[in-house]
């Protein structure tokens, strides 16, 4: 049975050849190119993607990554749709899944909605709540440095505190859309926000938002 990783996985690799190496993407600074060797790198070299979270091991992970962008384009897409190696973790079924669902998904948008014609895609109710559940359990860790309080809220009501704090801002939309949010692509996500203006306006601006 297909997971919902690895049809992302597919479908971020099909999203990146067609987008071609040089075609912008939401992550500030990268181009398709440099997103595709942020995916290989984070499942296959892990003595240089633990710099994703340590700022000591920023500066080999930024070497690793400029040398595997190096690499043909079109290598870098077939490692992606490969997977991860054998001896990799997140070879195992609950790990993809658990790391890799929400990782796919997000840089999958982030190709998508760099394009001037990009339409919202519809997502399946299971693979939905299968997105609001792993953002319930991260949700304190991604708004962690919110300049605001922050909640996040499903539009059947279900909420998620991410920050606590005053003056109090909610964000309210599909659990895709609240994903984005929460990881730094405020301006892509189509969420409604409620709140103080000018709070409003300073989480709209923060870069703290996200892993």
């Amino acid at each position: 049975m297909s997971t919902h990783a690895k049809r992302e996985r597919l479908l971020l690799a099909d999203l990146l050849e067609a987008a071609g190496p040089d075609a912008p993407t939401l992550c500030e600074g990268w181009t398709t190119r440099d997103l595709a060797a942020h995916v290989v790198v984070r499942e296959r070299r892990a003595d240089a993607a633990g710099g994703i979270l340590i700022k000591q091991l920023a500066g080999r992970l930024e070497r690793v990554q400029a040398e595997f962008a190096a690499k043909p384009y079109e290598e870098l897409i077939q490692l992606i749709r490969t997977g991860p190696p054998r001896f990799s973790p997140f070879n195992l079924k609950q790990v993809d899944e658990a790391s890799n669902a929400v990782e796919f998904y997000v840089h999958a948008e982030d190709v998508r909605r760099a394009q001037p014609d990009w339409t919202p895609r519809e997502l399946d109710p299971v693979f939905s709540d299968a997105l609001w559940s792993r953002l319930e359990r991260m949700a304190r860790v991604v708004g962690r440095k919110a300049p605001v309080g922050l909640v996040l809220r499903r539009r059947d009501g279900q909420t998620a505190v991410a920050h606590r704090g005053t003056p109090v801002v909610t964000v309210t939309g599909e659990p895709s859309e609240l994903l984005l949010f929460a990881f730094g692509r405020q301006d892509a996500a189509d969420v409604e926000v409620e709140g103080d203006k000018e709070a409003i306006t300073r989480l709209h601006e923060t870069k703290q938002l996200g892993l």
